[in-house]
């Protein structure tokens, strides 16, 4: 089965077009080119702001002059994630899509479906001349992933609805009514090269297999984190012999827990018996402790070519302490909310710059502004008590649960009318644009909804076929619903 054999049609059929044109953030050009396109092929207004954002707008439906407009809003860019095995061009290269049973994929890469499909539905109800609604804005975003640029710098006065549906959820049946707030925290070692010694053997250990995921979505799950795993052995190995650590590499995405990372080290030939028994055990206790959750994880060491330069010891030592002692993953839940997250971090990538640099990027999140600020500087703390130079961004608020919102009442309303069952309605502890536009649009009443994702960030990203349609069939109730001003 195709992409576009899917139901419904007209959805599936605009994901698939989104689905080949490429998106990276902050290389968004070829998909507002598209977005231009399709507004002439279909006769629909459009505006672009300063930063590449684009709203479109169509007019009520006869019989539905008399409603509210309705913004409806995703993000244009997508994560570009791949296995190491997949050739695969994001700037130029078209997404590969598999039905694959009750699901649909891509062939090794990120799908894109976040947030792609709400593209799509945007797209699907700006095309239609057969769906009943009120005026409505269709607004794109750009770079959402990598710093909600397109949210930040949105104009004031660039939209003119009271009502904004967020289209970037991924659990169909649950509304959401607010999100965790975010902070990225960026720490650089510089170090000293030395000549490598021949006399000694290089290997190269390898991290991989993890499933990865969303670190705002996915941290409560215990996944694994590839730049924690190797960070753990490297220190088991500094407290028993002595090696040189020639290079060091993990993860990509600020957003993303890490998949894999791999390190060079030098080693005496005389213990590398020992390291290779080491290993051996502490990789049984890594796939013990991931088994339920991740269990492809693999930890291998083979044999390297020798580098010409190593990273000076006393380096070495602090950005390994520093690697073992940064938190990662949840570090309290929500005392208003039972079973959300409230604040987290991630440990999310770990790279060798130009000019002898380590950089390690981490990100924190958390639905109190104080508890984001306060993990913050704790990872702050870890890297600039070992030396490293720390900064960080600005970051971007939560938005506060509204449980009086009116339009929450009416998509619960719909939902329950539709399926003859409650929607779940929760915050969530990923990052949307929502908080951002409330700072310019105070008096937005919103939500966020989607149909159902999966490993979101990671090669593994897969929606849920059948819940596109359900979804789909709740906005277009949603719409329908809305009463009259």
């Amino acid at each position: 089965m195709r992409i576009t054999d899917l139901k419904p049609e007209i959805v599936w059929k605009f994901f698939h077009e989104v689905t080949q044109v490429p998106r990276p953030s902050k290389k968004e050009g070829k998909i507002i080119a598209y977005l231009e396109e399709f507004a002439q092929k279909y006769n629909i207004a459009i505006k672009k702001d300063a930063a590449g954002n684009i709203l479109m707008s169509k007019p009520a439906t006869p019989g539905y002059e008399d409603r509210p407009t309705v913004i409806l809003q995703s993000h244009m860019d997508m994560v570009c994630e791949k296995n190491n095995d997949t050739v695969h061009d994001f700037d130029n290269d078209a997404i590969e899509t598999v039905v694959d049973g009750d699901w649909l994929r891509a062939n090794g890469t990120t799908l894109g479906a976040d947030n792609g499909i709400g593209m799509a539905a945007e797209l699907a109800l700006l095309a239609s001349n057969d769906i009943e609604h009120g005026p409505i804005e269709c607004l794109f975003t750009v770079d959402e992933e990598t710093g909600l640029t397109g949210a930040k710098l949105l104009e004031k006065g660039f939209m003119t609805g009271d009502i904004l549906l967020n289209l970037d959820s991924e659990d169909e049946g649950e509304i959401f009514m607010g999100c965790a707030g975010g902070k990225g925290t960026v720490a650089e070692f510089t170090y000293e090269t030395e000549p490598t010694d021949p006399a000694l053997v290089y290997v190269r250990i390898d991290v991989k297999g993890l499933n990865g995921g969303h670190s705002g979505g996915e941290i409560h799950k215990g996944l694994g984190n590839a730049n924690k795993i190797i960070a753990r052995f490297l220190y088991q190995l500094k407290k028993k012999h002595a090696f040189t650590l020639c290079s060091i590499d993990g993860g990509n995405l600020h957003n993303a827990i890490a998949r894999e990372a791999n390190c060079v080290i030098g080693i005496s030939s005389a213990i590398k018996e020992n390291v290779w028994v080491m290993l051996n055990v502490f990789t049984a206790e890594i796939e013990n402790e991931l088994k339920r959750i991740d269990p492809d994880v693999k930890i291998i060491m083979e044999s390297a070519d020798r580098p010409e330069k190593a990273i000076d010891y006393k380096t070495t030592v602090k950005v390994i302490d520093a690697l073992m002692a940064a938190p990662h993953g949840v570090i309290g839940m929500s005392h208003d909310m039972e079973g959300l997250v409230e604040t987290s971090t991630n440990l999310a990538s770990v790279k060798m710059k130009e000019g002898n640099k380590i950089v390690i990027g981490t990100s924190q999140r958390s639905s109190i502004e104080s508890r984001k600020e306060e993990i913050a500087d704790q990872v702050a703390a870890v890297f600039s008590l070992a030396g490293a130079t720390v900064t960080q961004g600005e970051g971007y608020p939560g938005w506060a649960p509204n449980p009086e919102s009116k339009i929450l009442k009416v998509a619960q309303e719909s939902y329950r009318k539709l399926f003859n069952k409650d929607a779940k309605i929760m915050a969530i502890h990923a990052g949307l644009e929502c908080g951002l536009f409330l700072e310019k649009y105070p008096y937005l009443d919103m939500i966020s909804f989607g149909p159902t994702l999966r490993d979101v960030h990671s090669p593994n990203e897969r929606i849920q076929i059948d819940t596109v349609g359900l979804w789909w069939e709740h906005l277009l109730e949603l719409l329908k619903s809305i009463p009259a001003k």
